[in-house]
């Protein structure tokens, strides 16, 4: 797996937050010819009564746009006087019972519920922050901090402080600030003079600088950061990636590398999250139900070519070795078709 990380070229060419093409290779699009209020008479019909249809609650709420799935809470309500949320909780169960409420979640919200989750208890789960603010752009963060001051009342990186510690909060409030520069425009005498400074603060030295890595990494923009990684590694002879798992241990290696992976290839770096997801004994249905839900509107088409290519199997097929009940159909129906 290494070595798909070390080959800059390729990855450096594939869209970013910030390309055209961002955000239209979606495996779930809008309904043509769509009504809210019959949607939402299948819906009642199908948790009503003795047992559940779930066929009927996967059919319409996998095959609607998460726009048009607002639209049927909103009829839901209105017909029935309770909300689809609260109706699903109490019919259905477990992981289906989460992917359906995810499903009928408004993106940012469903961001900001997971980070809620991410901190609540005793331990903080790290590997949730580090994936939703090294992944998302500064909207969906801004986005999904709008909704957490809404609903929490608090700021989210008052929160953190309180979450987290050290170089981990100073990276992951770089990250969470939503402000990272989204310029496409790179200047490589800057790209030059940032891989030195990361050569100079790691590789170069006894002990690690790791304030100049956090500095670098959660602030600059990615076309400006991929030029940095070539130059890095005609500096040093490896790559960034090599450098920062060779010099770092622990949650900030491992926010630092996704940061590192997510310049690259956001696509690759799902495709790798969701191969995490399903591969030994058992199945880690949080990060599963995560990313194919947050990313089917957005990439989640090249996101299945990247596994494909990886894993010289597609993800339908490892999701249907590894998922079953109403829960593998739902996620099988997310998924869409075959590679």
């Amino acid at each position: 797996m290494a070595s798909l990380w070390d080959d800059l070229e390729s990855l450096v060419e594939s869209p970013s937050f910030s390309s055209p093409e961002y955000g239209h290779r979606g495996t779930i699009k809008p309904k043509e010819n769509f009504d809210a209020k019959a949607d939402a008479a299948a819906l009642k019909k199908a948790i009503k009564g003795l047992g559940t249809n779930e066929k009927v609650l996967i059919e319409i709420l996998t095959q609607r746009s998460n726009a048009q799935r607002q639209l049927i809470c909103k009829a839901y309500q209105e017909a029935t006087g309770k909300t689809l949320e609260k109706d699903l909780e109490g019919d259905t169960n477990g992981d289906f019972e989460h992917l359906l409420v995810a499903l009928i979640t408004p993106p940012a919200a469903f961001d900001c519920h997971e980070v809620i989750r991410a901190m609540k208890g005793a331990g903080t789960k790290a590997s949730i922050l580090i994936e939703i603010f090294a992944s998302r752009s500064n909207q969906q963060i801004k986005a999904l901090k709008e909704v957490f001051v809404k609903e929490t009342k608090k700021d989210l990186i008052d929160k953190l402080k309180s979450e987290v510690s050290g170089d981990l909060y100073k990276a992951l409030v770089l990250l969470a600030k939503g402000d990272r520069d989204e310029s496409n425009t790179v200047n490589v005498d800057k790209a030059k003079e940032d891989a030195q400074a990361l050569y100079n603060a790691g590789e170069k030295k006894w002990g690690t600088d790791e304030s100049k890595f956090i500095e670098i990494l959660c602030q600059r923009s990615v076309a400006q950061l991929r030029q940095t990684l070539i130059e890095y590694k005609n500096i040093s002879g490896k790559t960034l990636q090599q450098s920062i798992e060779g010099e770092m241990s622990g949650e900030l290696e491992e926010l630092l590398v996704a940061v590192v992976k997510c310049v690259k290839s956001l696509t690759v770096y799902f495709a790798e999250l969701l191969h995490e997801s399903m591969k030994g004994g058992g199945t880690d249905e949080s990060t599963l139900t995560r990313v194919m839900v947050s990313r089917s509107e957005i990439d989640l088409l090249d996101i299945r070519a990247e596994f494909k290519k990886l894993y010289e199997h597609s993800l339908l097929s490892a999701i249907k070795s590894d998922v079953s009940g109403e829960y593998g159909d739902c996620i099988k129906a997310i998924c869409g078709g075959d590679d």
